[in-house]
């Protein structure tokens, strides 16, 4: 409470501001069943997802150790966030070495890999994986020696290709647990809530809807049938919709004249999965969320439904719900577009596996690794 001059306002006694300054917290995220505390690594820490990332998880009282990784300095952002009035205490590496990687994952409990080259004009996510492949392949070699049990969260696109070229190298180093690795699509489910909340003149934390498929363009599949509240507009509407919500990344990239892409609503889509993995991480009942992940819900080894999280990554996946009839033709039609793109993917991490024999180091890093690490961006 401010002292304030202006006539009728209450002023507050010492007293009173000294039981306010007891109670105030400066953390979002309230850790309420009181338990373990995590360690949770950001890599590309320094990039436009990964610095109002960090500072979204700077905030979040489950959290105890943020360690901030980035090729480019990190020491800046670091020192900024380390300012911040929560207990969260903030680590940095930063360069291009391998072992600094490796170090920065240490003991980690969940990673997030905000890295890479962001998408530009005219780009597809899948025009992204030449230049953000390397990314997957190092930190699954780095997590394989520094962190094997923590939970690997992609934000770096293309998810529907960098998760399974993660797979398969977290497979050749014998530490693939397909219950810790996940692609972050919440923001398909963010801009899903917001449009339709629009639509609806409603409060977008009202609105319950599964997006499943995956995260890129026509695979992203919002299932409107299954909206709570009910969907109230007729099929023009969801057709309408169903296209922004794919669509919505090129929105922000033509607003932005090319000169980014969905930074600030990926950081706020992405804190809010991680908050989601941590609640289960610390058993809370019930912590559901939408992720890419491995799969046999349909003929594909990878899909985004929602899962139910726990202590040990995904408890249950939740599957498909039932869709209506344009809702499966929809699915039909996207199977075969993602199923390439999983396909090249495993295509391109076994083949980079096979020449540089990868998964025959599982003392050290491999100088593939260190290859793969000097071009993170």
């Amino acid at each position: 409470m401010l002292n304030c001059v202006y006539a009728g306002m209450r002023v507050a006694t010492k007293a009173q501001m000294s039981g306010i300054a007891v109670q105030r917290n400066c953390n979002w995220y309230r850790n309420g069943r009181g338990e373990r505390n995590y360690k949770v690594t950001v890599v590309g820490a320094g990039g436009g997802i990964g610095q109002p990332l960090s500072l979204l998880l700077k905030q979040n009282a489950l959290i105890d150790d943020l360690t901030l990784h980035d090729l480019s300095p990190t020491k800046g952002v670091a020192t900024d966030l380390s300012h911040i009035c929560t207990r969260t205490h903030v680590n940095f590496f930063e360069g291009v070495k391998q072992e600094g990687l490796i170090d920065s994952l240490k003991d980690a409990n969940v990673v997030v890999v905000a890295a890479g080259q962001p998408r530009k004009m005219g780009m597809t996510r899948d025009d992204l994986v030449t230049a953000n492949a390397t990314i997957a392949m190092a930190v699954s070699c780095a997590m394989s020696i520094s962190c094997p049990e923590a939970m690997l969260a992609f934000v770096t696109n293309p998810i529907n290709m960098l998760v399974p070229i993660a797979a398969e190298f977290l497979k050749a180093r014998g530490v693939y647990d397909p219950k810790r690795l996940f692609g972050v699509t919440t923001l398909d489910v963010v801009r899903a809530k917001t449009f339709i909340a629009e639509f609806m003149s409603i409060n977008p934390s009202l609105v319950d809807i599964p997006v499943i498929g995956g995260h890129s363009g026509n695979t992203i599949l919002p299932v409107f049938s299954h909206c709570s509240p009910k969907f109230t507009g007729v099929e023009d509407d969801v057709n309408r919709l169903t296209k922004r919500i794919q669509d919505a990344g090129n929105e922000v990239i033509a607003a932005k004249a090319g000169a980014g892409s969905a930074t600030l609503s990926m950081a706020f889509a992405s804190a809010y999965f991680v908050n989601a993995l941590l609640r289960g991480l610390n058993n809370e009942p019930n912590v559901i969320e939408s992720a890419y992940v491995s799969s046999d819900v349909t003929d594909l080894p990878f899909f985004a439904t929602p899962v139910l999280l726990g202590p040990y990554g995904i408890k249950e996946n939740m599957g498909l719900p039932e869709l209506n009839t344009a809702e499966q033709a929809a699915l039909e039609n996207m199977l075969p577009e993602l199923g390439q793109s999983i396909q090249a993917a495993i295509r391109l991490a076994q083949f980079v596996l096979k020449e540089s024999n990868v998964g025959r180091a599982q003392g050290e890093a491999t100088a593939s690794a260190s290859s793969a690490s000097a071009q993170l961006a």
